[in-house]
């Protein structure tokens, strides 16, 4: 699920920042929703089997593959919205991430239509290289929950974005 969800994501990047491609956009774009329908599908049968799969049913790595399938079911944002409660229970137990459950709660955020709280999620405009994070709630104390959560901050994590 994590290869299929990753490989088109390359291959958008590639494209967006003017990188040969072997595929067109338009099949990128079809191939991304066609992976991210079908990992939702899967994803949902995990949550109800399983709940949240937490380090000590998968491992770290397996962990994080998920969260980042769930991180892209944004056509299904109640979905998201309970598997971050279930991942809350989890990070609590020390069981996953608490890095990928700020991720996650400020994508259920902007998804919702509110603020986030991190500022985790971010638009590039591929032209310039800038970096800009969606609206933050507190964007003048932002780096205190980010440092408790692991997060490096805010302006360095720009900087990942601009590169």
């Amino acid at each position: 699920m994590f290869k299929e969800d990753q490989k088109w994501r390359i291959e958008s990047d590639h494209l967006n920042r003017g990188k040969k491609s072997e595929y067109s956009e338009t099949t990128v774009n079809a191939a991304m929703a066609k992976a991210d329908s079908l990992n939702m599908i899967t994803a949902k049968r995990i949550i109800q089997r399983y709940g949240f799969p937490g380090y000590s049913l998968v491992g770290e790595d397996g962990s994080g593959d998920f969260w980042a399938i769930i991180q892209h079911c944004d056509n299904d944002v109640p979905f998201q919205q309970r598997v971050l409660t279930l991942m809350g229970r989890e990070v609590r137990r020390n069981n996953a991430s608490g890095e990928n459950y700020a991720l996650l709660q400020d994508r259920v955020l902007v998804n919702t239509g509110h603020k986030q709280l991190y500022g985790t999620q971010v638009r590039v405009d591929f032209k310039t290289h800038h970096a800009k994070p969606l609206p933050i709630q507190d964007s003048l104390h932002v780096d205190a929950p980010r440092t408790d959560v692991g997060l490096a901050t805010l302006k360095e994590y720009l900087k990942f974005f601009e590169k």
